[in-house]
């Protein structure tokens, strides 16, 4: 499971939005301080009230995610109908609707520090979730893409904001926070390992609607719990700017107006392609997307380098985030073939009679947050003792594992998919080895990523580069819903296999160039 906008978890608690790559602040989120008095777990009582809210909101997303393209896949004339979409379909569609959830938590964060505050933005944002969810549970085609846009635009508003409250709790900083941050991704794995359990029962079993239904109703615990436990919060999270309220109130009225004509020309455009108009298929709009996005950046990163004023040193350090972009992307890619390759994979080629009861497919889509709670801690010790020894990976050395590790992971896939049949599935034990070795490599590659961009980026640029990194998760989604449609034409097997040998390539070269990376990086590392 991803770590869910963990950028937010080391310096972004102070973040200063620039306008046009000035250094000069719009406006600044000032640490405030949580009241005293009863703790949860040691920690201020505050972080109880956002360990339930980020556990119900990822409860409802990786439930709701487990069941999308497995219900987009389902003919339409079983007892429980689906969409009845090609694989290649349903996995452009998976791609674009898990990039845009990470690209819209940029102009969420932004509204929160400039317009509404972070308490208000997660407020709207999980009304916008739930409202989104239930409409996916009305039975039709227009309805399931209506809640889709809604759970986007809702994500984008929630997720970055209840990690900057995090943050706020902790205004002296230092270990304290980052043991708080623990507790809290304990809540993040805990509903990404429970969603998927109680959609897929309901989805699967009985009809796909109540699961997205089911979804719908754990963000409203979500919401009812983060209401009823706001006064252990404090101050923090409420709106602070320099700007008056005619000001603000002018800003929103331009952004509001903007974000309007956006929604409008994207929704003429669906329409346009939708009638035939334009003749564009699904998964070349999101070919074009990806590989567009992809351009703007490396062009976004040539104009720093070249006349972003820069020294030298500075624009070493903007390559070895570049570099880190890349691999990201690369990770991305393929781990985010859970909910799309491997999900079918449980589907269709895996035996899962258990105590002579068949569990839902999507029930496997909650082994990898088990792993995450239970190795974590174990990788966090483990740093800290190669640390103490002077024997800890570097960065790169570290994102190469990371790619290494997912390869390993789909090698044994490929082993386990190659006497697959529907009339002779295999056992899920394949699957479970490959999610742990998915989960060895996330721990090693994701964690790192951005505190290396924190210690990397050039003070002005800081909001930019978080924001880089987080359209290269955005491409990784993009390109792993792509890749998976290629199971259209292609046996699981071969399919398995040439991601493996693909990201492992990719994983051994980072592993040779980590020397030169580590040179560049001066004493960031």
């Amino acid at each position: 499971m991803k770590p869910d906008l963990e950028w937010l978890k080391r310096n972004l608690t102070n973040v200063l939005v620039t306008n046009n790559g000035s250094s000069e602040p719009i406006v600044s989120t000032v640490n405030t301080t949580a009241p005293s008095g009863r703790t949860f777990f040691g920690h201020p009582r505050g972080l109880s009230t956002l360990f339930f809210t980020e556990m119900w909101e990822r409860f409802s997303y990786y439930g709701m995610r487990a069941l999308l393209t497995l219900f987009m896949t389902t003919a339409t004339i079983e007892s429980n109908p689906g969409m009845g979409f090609d694989v290649a379909t349903a996995g452009a569609i998976y791609g674009m609707y898990t990039a845009l959830v990470y690209i819209t938590a940029l102009p969420g964060g932004w509204i929160a520090d400039n317009l509404w505050g972070q308490r208000k933005a997660i407020w709207v944002g999980g009304w916008i979730i739930a409202i989104g969810h239930f409409t996916m549970a009305i039975p039709t085609d227009f309805s399931f893409f209506l809640g889709l846009v809604f759970v986007i635009c809702g994500t984008g508003l929630l997720k970055p904001n209840v990690s900057t409250i995090v943050g706020d709790l902790y205004p002296d900083g230092g270990a304290r926070r980052d043991a708080g941050f623990s507790v809290f991704y304990m809540g993040i794995n805990l509903g990404a390992f429970l969603g998927p359990l109680v959609t897929g029962w309901l989805g699967e079993g009985y009809h796909w609607h109540w699961g997205f239904g089911a979804a719908g109703v754990g963000m409203v615990l979500g919401l009812i719990q983060f209401r009823l436990g706001q006064r252990h919060l404090g101050d923090v999270g409420h709106l602070r700017t320099e700007k008056l309220p005619d000001e603000v109130a002018a800003l929103s009225k331009k952004f509001f107006g903007a974000f309007s004509v956006f929604v409008a020309t994207v929704a003429t455009f669906a329409f346009l392609v939708s009638s035939g108009a334009i003749p564009l298929t699904v998964t070349q709009i999101a070919s074009g997307l990806g590989y567009a996005v992809l351009i703007l950046v490396a062009l976004y990163f040539i104009y720093l380098w070249t006349a972003g004023g820069h020294t030298a040193e500075e624009n070493k350090r903007m390559a070895v985030i570049f570099w880190l972009f890349l691999m990201i992307a690369v990770f991305w890619s393929g781990f985010e073939q859970a909910g799309t390759s491997l999900n079918i994979f449980a589907r269709d080629l895996t035996d899962r009679t258990v105590f002579g009861i068949e569990i839902p497919a999507s029930t496997l889509q909650s082994v990898n947050a088990g792993f995450i709670i239970l190795l974590a801690p174990l990788f966090g010790v483990l740093w800290v003792w190669l640390d103490s020894r002077q024997v800890n990976p570097s960065i790169p050395v570290k994102a190469g594992l990371g790619l290494l590790g997912l390869a390993a992971g789909f090698f044994v896939l490929a082993w386990g998919a190659a006497n697959a049949t529907p009339d002779n599935p295999v056992s899920p034990s394949w699957l479970v080895v490959t999610y742990f070795l998915h989960t060895v490599g996330e721990l090693c590659i994701s964690p790192i990523g951005l505190s290396a961009i924190t210690k990397l980026s050039p003070a002005r640029r800081v909001g930019q580069m978080m924001g880089i990194w987080f359209v290269g998760a955005a491409l990784g989604n993009l390109f792993a819903g792509l890749v998976a449609g290629q199971l259209e034409n292609m046996p699981p097997a071969d399919l398995f296999q040439t991601v493996a040998m693909i990201i492992g390539g990719v994983g051994i070269v980072g592993m040779l160039a980590s020397q030169q990376v580590k040179k560049m990086m001066g004493s960031c590392d």
